[in-house]
């Protein structure tokens, strides 16, 4: 079994990082949870993190910034910033991606973190088949290309 990837959620709604959190942990993710931005950095310092889905709007310290400080310690880090006001994008320019809340639903979220994760850690590496013995022995044989599935 793989081991579950680590997504650190920062919200300073409470009900918000729940909803979220129920969300996630029931699509196998393992999900850590913050209340604040220095809350946030403080595990996100201690590593092992996939990805961040944090809210742009938060006091002492914005999404945006919370990101800026994270990509200076992870910069491979994905990190996605949600927020309910559209016109906050323009805010979030730190982030990788940015959802507008009430905007995306579930499932379009979590589509985007999935692919996020998986640009992070890399394409697939192809498997190479080699051919069966009995064509690297018969005279003048043509290489046979397979497809692989």
């Amino acid at each position: 079994m793989r081991p579950r990837k680590v997504i650190l959620c920062v919200d300073d709604n409470e009900q918000a990082l729940s909803v979220r959190k129920f969300l996630l942990e029931t699509r196998g993710y393992r999900v850590l949870s913050a209340l604040s931005g220095e809350e946030a950095l403080e595990v996100f310092r201690n590593g092992g993190i996939d990805l961040v889905l944090s809210d742009l709007l938060m006091p002492q310290m914005d999404g945006n910034e919370l990101v800026r400080r994270m990509k200076e310690i992870t910069p491979e880090v994905p990190m996605i910033l949600v927020s309910g006001t559209v016109k906050a994008f323009d805010r979030a320019n730190c982030a990788d991606a940015f959802l507008p809340k009430g905007a995306c639903n579930p499932l379009e979220m979590l589509e985007r973190i999935r692919i996020m994760i998986a640009r992070k850690r890399g394409p697939k590496k192809a498997s190479l088949r080699p051919y069966p013995d009995h064509l690297h022995d018969a005279p003048n044989a043509q290489p046979v290309v397979a497809a692989i599935a």
